[in-house]
């Protein structure tokens, strides 16, 4: 059964990155099936520390999970990511240095990963496979950049009303304190905003 529940895991990912780069199922399965390991972490569990050098490049098939970093005893959380989506220290991914970051399930978690050497190898194996990395790359690069332009233009509240739109769901599934440094809205403002928000979905009384 672990083998069949791994192995849906992997095929998600390669859903993913079919709708990503235009790589095939045979190319896939040659290059990408061999190095892909399933990964599973329980609520607050460390997937990356603070200080050691980030080796997977991770895709959360299941489950949620944070990126943060620490300043004056405080976490500032700088990604939240749940299925569907890639989670890592890019910075020391790519660059072999400590991540300054640590990344910790939020809730249980699976992911499918690749270590670094292993991409490595598999993106000098042909064109095809350094054409996919570099979409890869670029794709998470591009995703960054958005959300840092929305931190630098929105006010605090268009920030909070773009993300609970896009994202109802995570309003249920991540505490509260993490929402708020993600959108970097102080924890009391967080909650005027998520009170009015429920005024405005609440029936309103009719007087007869």
């Amino acid at each position: 059964m672990p083998y069949r529940n791994n192995m849906d895991a992997i095929r998600t990912f390669m859903a993913y990155l079919q709708k990503l780069t235009d790589i095939t199922e045979e190319e896939f399965v040659r290059h990408l099936e061999p190095v892909c390991r399933v990964r599973r972490f329980g609520k607050k569990e460390i997937i990356t520390k603070t200080g050691e050098v980030e080796n997977y490049f991770n895709f959360i098939v299941k489950g949620l999970a944070r990126k943060y970093y620490k300043k004056n005893h405080h976490e500032i959380n700088t990604q939240i990511s749940l299925e569907g989506q890639m989670l890592l220290s890019q910075e020391s991914f790519h660059s072999r240095q400590p991540s300054e970051y640590t990344i910790e399930a939020i809730e249980p978690t699976t992911m499918v990963s690749i270590s670094f050497e292993d991409a490595e190898k598999m993106f000098a194996s042909s064109q095809r496979m350094e054409r996919m990395g570099r979409i890869i790359v670029t794709y998470s690069m591009v995703i960054k950049d958005k959300w840092q332009m929305q931190l630098i233009k929105m006010t605090p509240r268009e920030r909070f009303i773009n993300f609970v739109t896009r994202n109802p769901e995570l309003m249920q599934r991540v505490p509260q304190k993490y929402l708020a440094s993600y959108l970097n809205i102080k924890p009391e403002t967080f909650s005027r905003f998520k009170h009015l928000l429920r005024q405005s979905h609440s029936p309103r009384k009719t007087h007869a």
